[in-house]
């Protein structure tokens, strides 16, 4: 079972043009989708595709329609008390693939409502194989909201992945090596923010993106999947490091790729794969998605993972 916890949900609304954005001009819509989503909410999403039991602890009212969303998606969510209502997210997609995303604050938690989620989580933990923390905080939650929440989780047991950015993600690397989680996704631009690198340089070449994803092994964290875009992505562990380029793809959303290939490396890890075998479901998992339009989740029949390249990569340092 994969547990997600989305602190800051939000409704994904995509709004689709026939050409390219221009500002201060008129665009006619090509098409309009609303989806119920988050990273984590993202995720369940995708373990219930394939077949994976997934519970989504989010912070919305029983008789929300973001919940009778996922309960309907078949995904158990289990709903805390809001701050406040559900945010809207707007995506904004063009033929050739470029995504503007365009996404609210949300409601401005207190800490009550932070521990209600923090507990819904840890009671649910050891009955899990991987529990996930995704996403942005909403206003209001001190950024060491899931480096605290990693050092507790660690005590209740079971795998804990991170997936999250800005002063969220800076807080749980100066945490480490006590809130050092078992995965982390961090993509090229995360990896820049805090090993000073250049992005750019990280999404384009696999070996700097592995050293500076080694720093944070080197400090505690068991695993770390690199996303870089179109260049794939790259897994590092203690044993070893791999990049895998993706199967040639026509991008038309890149919104929930980060959180497909998340969700292809723990499927990957439940199966029992290999580390090259988990990263290339992984890469598998993120291409299809960024095929897909909006905020569509692949399914497991739609993969090309025979497609995808992995190589090994001689990064100890």
């Amino acid at each position: 079972m994969i547990l997600t916890l989305t602190p800051n949900p939000s409704i994904d609304r995509t709004v689709a043009l026939d050409g390219e954005l221009v500002r201060g001009q008129v665009h006619r819509v090509a098409s309009v989708t609303s989806q119920a989503g988050g990273k984590g909410v993202n995720i369940s999403r995708a373990a219930v595709s394939a077949d994976i039991p997934s519970i989504a602890v989010v912070p919305a009212a029983k008789d929300d329609p973001f919940v009778l969303e996922l309960l309907g998606a078949g995904i158990d969510c289990r709903p805390v008390q809001p701050a406040g209502d559900v945010r809207v997210n707007l995506t904004v997609t063009e033929p050739d693939g470029t995504t503007t995303k365009l996404n609210s604050p949300g409601a401005e938690v207190l800490p009550i409502h932070l521990e209600l989620m923090a507990q819904a989580v840890l009671v649910r933990a050891a009955g899990a194989s991987w529990t996930v923390l995704a996403g942005s905080l909403p206003a209001g939650a001190p950024a060491s909201f899931y480096a605290d929440l990693v050092r507790r989780l660690r005590e209740a047991g079971g795998h804990v992945a991170v997936d999250t950015s800005d002063a969220p993600l800076q807080a749980l690397v100066d945490a480490l090596p006590h809130a050092a989680p078992d995965l982390m996704k961090p993509n090229g631009e995360e990896l820049a923010s805090f090993t000073g690198g250049d992005a750019d340089t990280l999404e384009s070449d696999p070996v700097a993106a592995a050293r500076a994803a080694r720093q944070l092994v080197d400090r505690g964290v068991g695993t770390v999947l690199a996303t870089l875009g179109g260049n794939g992505a790259v897994l590092v562990t203690a044993e070893g490091a791999w990049h895998a380029t993706p199967p040639p793809t026509t991008v038309v959303s890149t919104v929930g790729a980060g959180d497909s290939s998340l969700f292809g490396y723990m499927l990957g890890d439940i199966r029992g794969l290999s580390a090259p075998d988990r990263l290339a479901l992984a890469v598998s998992y993120g291409s299809a998605a960024a095929g897909l339009p909006g905020t569509t989740i692949p399914l497991p029949s739609q993969l090309r993972t025979e497609l995808v390249g992995v190589t090994a990569l001689g990064v100890t340092t």
